[in-house]
């Protein structure tokens, strides 16, 4: 794998990221304590959280990235974990 492929990689799933992370706080059930700006940083976390589950369960290979369902639930899983630990510091 070149340098190239892997930033191109990064970048894609950045760009996934920004989409699910709106799609993922749409989807999620509650009330949502997180902004637009947090919403979108965690939806590119939740991207790589997707993209990594999805090798690790086999559905993708080495090198591919999750596409926007699975980036979504990654993103809902990530937004889902932020929101109780949230909550449970108030």
């Amino acid at each position: 794998m070149t340098w190239g492929v892997h930033m191109g990689g990064i970048i894609g799933t950045i760009i996934a990221g920004f989409i699910t992370g709106i799609l993922a706080k749409a989807v999620t059930p509650g009330p949502n304590p997180q902004g637009c700006l947090v919403t979108v940083a965690l939806g590119i976390l939740g991207a790589f959280v997707g993209t990594w589950l999805g090798q690790q369960l086999g559905i993708y290979s080495a090198g591919e990235r999750a596409g926007i369902i699975g980036g979504v639930i990654g993103a809902v899983i990530v937004l889902s974990v932020y929101a109780a630990v949230i909550r449970a510091r108030r």
